[in-house]
């Protein structure tokens, strides 16, 4: 395989001690999950990275809210100079895709910089997309945090009740690959009030579609072939 051809991407999420704000860094704030998938040639591998990182120091009570981190569950994990060699190995040469990528980078400068050893940063390791920038210019004037996004493209994402840097980045990966490859909307029963909708609808029809029953003959033979089925142990359409 020629893999000076292959376009690979990592879609990156952190966790922090401390809150977003403005998408700028809370001084003395540290990063204490990292979340990676692998995408090649716009497939999810099934590679990824992910960690948890002992900041040495205390999560603020609002941040342990939205992603449900405590102190005592990092008490034993690694610090950010243990896994950095294994982080930067991963993410070298990829294109970063990240959701309001001046905070996450942002954090990851810092810890960069924080390295007893010299250390590039982020811009110098990978290239960086903004998902959140593509948002803003193909949904101008609307709210596009992940979630509206989901919500726009149709993505189910219930199980998404806390944040989690792994969990948001397999959603990500979803919502940039609709939002790259040219896919206006999945969800048609979603149209965002005053939306110029150039998604493809389904047209009302007066005509109800017909309905076609199976004949006599249909019938039998259908009988016959669950018979088969079920001598080989329970049938379930029956």
């Amino acid at each position: 395989m020629n893999t000076s051809k292959l376009t690979r991407q990592v879609v990156l999420d952190t966790e922090t001690t401390g809150m977003n704000k403005d998408g700028q860094i809370y001084v003395g704030h540290r990063i204490i999950e990292i979340g990676c998938v692998e995408v090649i040639n716009r497939r999810l591998t099934g590679r990824h990275y992910h960690v948890y990182i002992q900041p040495d120091m205390l999560i603020d009570p609002e941040a342990m809210a939205v992603h449900g981190i405590t102190d005592e569950f990092l008490y034993d994990k690694p610090r950010f100079a243990e896994i950095a060699d294994e982080f930067i190995d991963f993410i070298k040469g990829a294109d970063l895709v990240i959701h309001n990528a001046p905070f996450d980078v942002g954090f990851m400068d810092q810890e960069f910089r924080f390295l007893n050893k010299k250390t590039q940063p982020t811009a110098e390791i990978s290239t960086i997309t903004d998902t959140l920038e593509m948002a803003k210019k193909m949904f101008p004037g609307k709210r596009n945090n992940l979630d509206v996004l989901c919500d726009r493209y149709g993505i189910d994402n219930k199980h998404r009740v806390l944040h989690g840097a792994l969990l948001d980045a397999e959603i990500l990966a979803d919502v940039y690959l609709l939002m790259s490859g040219g896919q206006k909307d999945l969800n048609l029963a979603n149209n965002e009030s005053g939306s110029n909708d150039t998604g493809r609808r389904l047209r009302h029809t007066s005509s109800p579609l017909p309905i076609i029953h199976a004949n006599q003959e249909e019938l039998t033979a259908h009988e016959s072939r669950l018979d088969l089925v079920a001598k080989s142990g329970s049938c379930l359409w029956r």
